[in-house]
C-alpha cells in the first residue's frame, strides 16, 4: 500500500505531510515553497508509492469558499495535470492553524521556534491528512457492522 499525501497550500509555503503505509497515521514532511511544490512531490514519488493526495479545502466559518480559494483550486488542477493518475481528495481545514499553534504551545516549542515560517503549515498538512484518514477509517468501519 501506498503513502497519501496530506497538503496544506499556502500561496506562500506548503505544508506537505504523508501517512505510514497502512493509511493509520500522518506524519509531518516540512514545509516547502509553493513554487516548488510539484517538484518536491515528483522527487518524493520516486522514492515512495504514493496512493493519494489529500489537499485541505479552505472554507469559513460559514461554509463558503475563503479567500484562499482560488489559489488552492488552480493548485489542484496543476497537480491533477501534472500526477493524472494520482486521486485527489479535498478536506476541510478550518481552525487547522489554530491547533497547530496551540499544539506548538502545549507541546512545548519555543517562542522563536513557533515563530519559525513553515512550522504551523506542516502541523496544518498533518492535521488535514489526519482528520481524512481517521473519517476514512469511521466510514469502513460502519459498512463492515
Amino acid at each position: 500500500m501506498g503513502r497519501i499525501i496530506g497538503i496544506d497550500y499556502g500561496r506562500k509555503r506548503v505544508g506537505v505531510a504523508a501517512s505510514d503505509p497502512l493509511g493509520i497515521f500522518a506524519t509531518p514532511l516540512g514545509c516547502v515553497p509553493s513554487a516548488k511544490i510539484v517538484e518536491y512531490l515528483k522527487n518524493y514519488a520516486q522514492k515512495e508509492t504514493i496512493d493519494l493526495f489529500v489537499v485541505g479545502n479552505p472554507k469559513n466559518l460559514n461554509n463558503l469558499p475563503s479567500e484562499n480559494t482560488k489559489y488552492v483550486e488552480m493548485f489542484v488542477k496543476h497537480l491533477r495535470k501534472e500526477f493524472p493518475q494520482l486521486p485527489i481528495q479535498m478536506e476541510d481545514e478550518r481552525f487547522t492553524t489554530t491547533i497547530a499553534q496551540r499544539a506548538m504551545i502545549e507541546g512545548g516549542m519555543k517562542k522563536s521556534q513557533r515563530s519559525r515560517k513553515g512550522a504551523a503549515d506542516a502541523i496544518s498538512a498533518v492535521l488535514i491528512l489526519q482528520s481524512y484518514i481517521d473519517r476514512s477509517n469511521n466510514v469502513l468501519k460502519q459498512q463492515n457492522l
